[in-house]
């Protein structure tokens, strides 16, 4: 079995663009629903929605509350996932084909 999101949660991940250094997911759920376990590569997340939701991995859950428009760092890793606030999620995800290739120091731009 896989654990690309596309495929174990098809009804909720969509695939957007891909090419050989991205691939762009958008998330989209409503309030109850759950994801299967997922793994996520290096990724850069986008909040189209305002959203409250359970993350759980290894034993361990954490609460992730965000307002729509923010732009977060999400590194690699395996959850799953539960909408436990009253609105939709929506979401868009950058994840990362290629490991980091920066040049220690060298970083200008936001991360």
């Amino acid at each position: 079995m896989t654990a690309d999101p596309a495929d174990t949660n098809p009804d909720l991940y969509r695939v957007v663009f891909e090419n050989e250094r991205v691939r762009v997911l958008e998330y989209l759920d409503r309030p109850g629903d759950r994801t299967a376990p997922h793994r996520h590569p290096d990724s850069v997340m986008v909040t189209l929605s305002s959203f409250s939701r359970r993350i759980s991995a290894g034993g361990r859950e954490v609460r992730v509350d965000l307002p729509a428009g923010q732009v977060r760092w999400l590194s690699a890793q395996e959850h799953s996932g539960e909408n436990v606030g009253t609105t939709p999620t929506h979401s868009i995800f950058v994840e990362l084909k290629e490991p980091g290739g920066a040049v220690a120091g060298a970083a200008l731009g936001p991360e």
